[in-house]
């Protein structure tokens, strides 16, 4: 099967044919917040209005495009995880 992939793909895929990708060492961590997140997404019931700082709505941007997820996604998932008490410093 043939796919259409854009740049930003072809890219990935040359350096992955290069050998020059690595796997992230918890990688079973990760795909488990992926699938959360997946799951959070359709399992929505409730809106909020949430204001926020120009500074922190910017930053919040910024780390979902890093995270490639839809901004939304990324408050609600720190909210849930910071609720839940799985919401971990890194410092």
């Amino acid at each position: 099967m043939k796919y259409q992939l854009d740049t930003e793909e072809k890219e990935i895929l040359d350096a992955f044919e290069r050998g020059e990708l690595k796997s992230v060492p918890n990688v079973v961590q990760e795909i488990d917040v992926a699938r959360q997140a997946a799951r959070n997404t359709f399992n929505k019931t409730k809106r909020v209005n949430l204001r926020l700082t120009e500074r922190d709505f910017q930053l919040a941007h910024i780390k979902a495009l890093e995270e490639g997820l839809p901004y939304q996604t990324l408050l609600s998932s720190v909210i849930h995880k910071y609720l839940t008490g799985r919401l971990i410093d890194k410092t």
